[in-house]
């Protein structure tokens, strides 16, 4: 919701939705609005992997179980199980199930299976934001003061006026602008640590034919996954700003990631909002 900086000072009730990539901060201004008030936190991903993406999860997790027979005997007689315990700290299992793309023998996902894999974590994540109104009251009923939506870095890869919309609706939408510096640190950690990611299938097909006829490869299969991901994040990384801006600028505010960092207590982060709200 667009607000003048005297709307959102005297609401008694704050909620927020924060925009933009994994690492820019999101979770640490949430961590500072905190230590002063009660906010009911609301995490994206948290909601895609417990709730629509659980089941799936657990039959991929089981499929490779039983690809051991000794494993499979056990599972089948239900001598053991097998549990999704995902945290707001611990997302690996959303994470393992999206995979990478590329040579199996390698720990790559087929093509196929990480198209419809993808196509999956769009239907969920789309899920997981329409369910923020709800979440907003149940937030009530269990006594916080006020609310955040702790959005997946993919969020602007929706492209679903729907949720952008209801979103706005209901909270005030900050996008955290990564710096040059910040952009620079998140390239090198995706260098280091190259995660699985959503990607929007246009944007797959594209990268992934420019990468197999600059390596000269023929198939999908013949990419390492992690070189993938190496090369293709810096590119992630500027289709999604103009859909960062472009959301803002309709729906919310900007605050710099740099400015952020410079926040040690929750009134510093308010005095950011206020400024973006000018």
């Amino acid at each position: 919701m667009k607000l003048s900086v005297s709307e959102f000072k005297n609401s008694h009730r704050k909620c927020l939705t924060l925009l933009g990539m994994s690492g820019v901060g999101k979770t640490h201004l949430a961590k500072l609005l905190s230590h002063q008030d009660k906010y009911f936190h609301y995490s994206g991903d948290y909601r895609i992997g417990a709730e629509y993406l659980n089941d799936k999860i657990l039959n991929n997790i089981k499929s490779h179980v039983r690809q051991d027979k000794w494993l499979r005997n056990l599972l089948d007689n239900e001598s053991i199980s097998i549990q999704n315990n995902i945290t707001f700290d611990n997302l690996s299992s959303v994470s393992a199930f999206l995979g990478k793309t590329g040579n199996p023998e390698l720990g790559g996902t087929p093509i196929d299976t990480f198209v419809v894999r993808q196509a999956m974590h769009l239907n969920a994540e789309t899920k997981a934001m329409l369910d923020v109104p709800q979440f907003i009251q149940k937030s009530k009923t269990q006594g916080f003061n006020h609310f955040i939506n702790d959005a997946g870095g993919s969020l602007c890869e929706l492209d679903n006026e729907q949720v952008y919309q209801t979103l706005s609706d209901n909270t005030v939408i900050l996008y955290i602008r990564a710096s040059k510096t910040n952009e620079t640190a998140l390239v090198e950690r995706a260098q280091t640590h190259p995660k699985p990611l959503y990607y929007q299938a246009d944007f797959l097909k594209q990268q992934l034919d420019i990468y197999l006829q600059k390596n000269h490869l023929i198939y999908v299969a013949q990419i390492d996954p992690n070189e993938f991901v190496r090369w293709v994040f810096p590119r992630l990384l500027e289709h999604r700003k103009p859909k960062y801006e472009a959301i803002a600028k309709k729906y919310g505010y900007i605050i710099d990631s740099e400015d952020l960092y410079q926040c040690k207590h929750a009134n510093e982060v308010f005095e950011l909002i206020y400024g973006a709200m000018n």
